[in-house]
């Protein structure tokens, strides 16, 4: 028998064979156990060397025990799939192809030319509009308190949006990441 049958599935992470009935860990994160993806892994480390590549927030290992192959077999008799075409007996798809990447297209408002840009470190003209909608501000502040809001007030609160801004988009990018998140932010 060849060693591909004789194992269960090979490991996410190192590609070593899982042998039947032996144990083996998966991640808890859902995304990773989804039916297509089924991420499984031989050892704690191999599942340790995927976290970076997935960038969980929170996540461990869960403990698992491989399916006979009594087990498997009668599984496969029961759902009638068969090892698919393309898909090996270890049960490993191959991989899909990547998705094409699309430009982001950079879209300027006729009116936010008229205001005064902004000189960033890169030379980007960065225009000073308003990012706050001033309906939800005045109706916050007006139920909380019974206040009026000034316009002032809401060209104050973007310098104040932009600068939290800056300092996420710098967090992010310690990060190595293209996405600024909630975790950027500093807290309130």
């Amino acid at each position: 028998m060849s060693a591909e049958a004789e194992s269960w599935r090979p490991c996410s992470s190192c590609k070593s064979p899982i042998p039947h009935s032996q144990t083996y860990w998966v991640c808890n994160v859902s995304t990773c156990n989804r039916k297509r993806t089924g991420l499984v892994f031989c050892s704690v480390s191999c599942w340790d060397a995927h976290l970076p590549v997935m960038r969980h927030r929170e996540a461990w290992a869960r403990e698992r025990t491989a399916p006979t192959r009594a087990e498997r077999q009668r599984e496969q008799a029961q759902t009638g799939v068969q090892a698919a075409p393309g898909v090996s007996e270890a049960g490993v798809e191959p991989a899909a192809p990547k998705p094409r990447r699309v430009p982001r297209r950079r879209l300027i408002r006729a009116d936010s030319q008229a205001e005064a840009p902004d000189q960033e470190a890169g030379g980007q003209d960065l225009p000073k509009e308003i990012l706050i909608i001033a309906s939800k501000l005045k109706a916050y502040i007006r139920a909380r308190s019974g206040m009026n809001t000034s316009e002032a007030a809401l060209a104050r609160l973007s310098a104040h949006v932009r600068a939290l801004s800056d300092l996420a988009i710098a967090a992010a990018r310690r990060a190595e990441r293209k996405t600024v998140m909630d975790r950027d932010f500093p807290d309130p």
